[in-house]
């Protein structure tokens, strides 16, 4: 099984997959920017949220803490509350103070009245009962204010409660210089009431208030709250964006909690949380890859479309090239479009009528050159016997010659006429592709009469022929054709080797077939024609011929119903082999079969 080639692929498929492929990346990379971009727009939301939770909380606390220091200040200021005050009696106080305080504080508010050193001397609005109230060192802490006739305010830890409180002097007249008389501590506790109104005023934001380790109030279910306070101990959210309860992520900020002196007694974090912009971000996710898929679906759909109508006189014109490589040069392209494609289809039309005009032009001079190539060679192929005639016919008539050599002279001129009767015999069956029928010969005698023809040329030349064929290989042949055969095998032989050499000729039965060699010890055949030998006009070195001898050869051999095909190395001479078959079966057989036109 091969595998996968890119090069195999249409050129339809190959504009599709890059297009596919480049949308892809692009959504790809497109989707990536625009959940970055989310996440950070998201991150610096939940940041302003938060920033926005804390100053709505300092808003809220500080709001509470004026309303409680514009009461107490109020009730400070009053002269009736500043003679049951002066009276140190609890139950004057409540009477005197208790119904004002309850008209104008809150329900839970925290009001307490003090001595100068913070001694406890009466609580109003839902005071303590704990002993660790009889003395506040809230007072204490307060003190430098307090002489200077000014209110303070902070956070207060008192029995594991956190409490936001103002503290109030109550100052009266004695003599020339105001006198410190009681202390006001107004106050509320810091509980999950608290942190529940601050969450609703925040639009949502979780608040946890702790103080030594503990968690004094919280927004947040138990579990929540328990595993945020961990990771708070275990030193997270103070250096990092995110916060995590196990479940939920969010965006922490940390605030501190500080008491009258301005020491840090505790901390509230303020959370928002990212399960809504998580919740945001994948479903901007889920669009972002159903419009990616949308976009590349539609952009595949638009590319075909556009493809298609592109690939059309592409596919036209490679029909064309098809129908031009099958040498029809009558095809035409139509030309549809005034663009690229279209001026090249217009160019492929004017090639391919160029090639058409080329092509009669060199069918034309083929014609022409063949015309004289083959009366060249007729002309060469008739000029030896007619020249015999010529002679022989010249000393009959200008000589008295006795009756013994004028019989042979007219033996001469006999087989010299009838050599030229069976030559344009031969061309003409070639030419309308006619045999003679076949008779059942010797080999040895048809390459004998051959040989005799070209006996005294040998002999000039000096060359010697050596025949070794068997007398009993016998087979069906058209002797006339299979002797004209070895005459142009020989003579090329001849005609190569003019200062000597020999020639030899042998034969041997292999299975159902004869194998001939015809070998000489001349220069051998010429790399440069040894592919193209046994066609026609093909020749090297000759002074005479123009090269069908060997294309008439092969052909009678092929006729016969075997092959022909040479074996040479420069300089160790040319050998010519051919195959006949033995039976007239295998020979009728092999004129309807096709044959390799050469051997190496």
């Amino acid at each position: 099984m091969t595998g996968f080639s890119f090069s195999r692929l249409s050129l339809l498929w190959k504009i599709l997959l890059s297009t596919s492929v480049a949308i892809t990346v692009l959504f790809a990379i497109t989707g990536w920017l625009v959940q970055n971009n989310a996440l950070t727009t998201t991150s610096r939301s939940l940041e302003d949220e938060v920033q926005a939770s804390f100053q709505a909380y300092r808003s809220l606390l500080q709001s509470r803490a004026r309303r409680l220091a514009s009461v107490s200040l109020i009730l400070s200021t009053m002269s009736d509350v500043r003679r049951a005050f002066g009276t140190r009696d609890p139950r004057t106080i409540g009477d005197t103070a208790g119904e004002l305080w309850s008209k104008v504080s809150e329900e839970d508010a925290l009001f307490l009245v003090t001595d100068p050193n913070g001694k406890l001397i009466a609580s109003l609005g839902g005071g303590p009962e704990s002993g660790a109230w009889h003395e506040l060192a809230v007072v204490q802490q307060a003190s430098k204010l307090l002489q200077e006739q000014k209110q303070a305010s902070g956070f207060m830890l008192k029995d594991g409660q956190l409490y936001q409180v103002a503290v109030t002097p109550v100052y009266v007249q004695s003599g020339s210089e105001p006198a410190l008389l009681d202390v006001l501590v107004a106050g509320f506790k810091v509980d999950h009431l608290v942190a529940q109104d601050l969450k609703e005023s925040t639009g949502g934001s979780e608040f946890i208030f702790l103080s030594e380790g503990r968690v004094i109030a919280s927004t947040l279910n138990s579990r929540a709250t328990s595993q945020l306070a961990r990771a708070i101990a275990a030193g997270a959210g103070r250096r990092d964006e995110r916060i995590s309860d196990g479940v939920v992520e969010y965006a922490p900020l940390r605030t501190p909690l500080q008491d009258i002196e301005g020491r840090t007694i505790g901390e509230l974090w303020i959370f928002r949380s990212f399960e809504n912009a998580r919740q945001r971000l994948e479903a901007l996710r889920r669009s972002i890859i159903l419009l990616g898929l949308l976009a590349v679906l539609a952009g595949l759909g638009l590319t075909y479309l556009l493809a298609r109508k592109i690939m059309r006189p592409v596919e036209k014109l490679d029909r064309a090239a098809a129908e031009v490589a099958r040498q029809n040069y009558d095809y035409r392209v139509a030309v549809d479009s005034h663009d690229e494609l279209g001026r090249l289809a217009d160019t492929f039309n004017n090639m391919c009528s160029s090639i058409q005009s080329a092509r009669r032009e060199l069918i034309r001079q083929e014609r022409i050159s063949t015309i004289g190539r083959l009366s060249s060679s007729i002309v060469h192929d008739l000029r030896n016997p007619l020249a015999a005639i010529y002679g022989g016919a010249e000393i009959m008539v200008d000589s008295n010659i006795a009756p013994p050599q004028l019989k042979r002279l007219a033996g001469n001129i006999y087989r010299a006429s009838r050599r030229i009767q069976e030559l344009l015999q031969d061309l003409v069956n070639v030419g309308r592709g006619k045999t003679e029928g076949a008779e059942v010969c010797r080999l040895r005698e048809v390459a004998d009469a051959a040989c005799d023809s070209l006996a005294p040329t040998a002999e000039v030349q000096g060359v010697i022929i050596r025949l070794d064929i068997p007398d009993s290989i016998e087979l069906p042949l058209e002797r006339a054709r299979v002797e004209r055969v070895f005459i142009n095998l020989v003579a090329n032989a001849l005609e190569a080797m003019p200062k000597g050499g020999e020639i030899r000729i042998d034969a041997a039965v292999e299975s159902d077939a004869v194998i001939m060699q015809v070998a000489d010890t001349g220069p051998g055949i010429s790399p440069e024609i040894r592919e193209h030998l046994f066609q026609p006009f093909v020749s090297s070195g000759k002074k005479n011929g123009l090269g069908l001898g060997l294309a008439l050869s092969r052909q009678t051999i092929l006729d016969h119903g075997g092959d022909m095909w040479a074996e040479s190395e420069p300089g160790c001479g040319a050998r010519f082999c051919f195959r006949l078959p033995l039976s007239r079966t295998a020979a009728s057989a092999g004129r309807t079969v096709a044959t390799p036109v050469g051997r190496s």
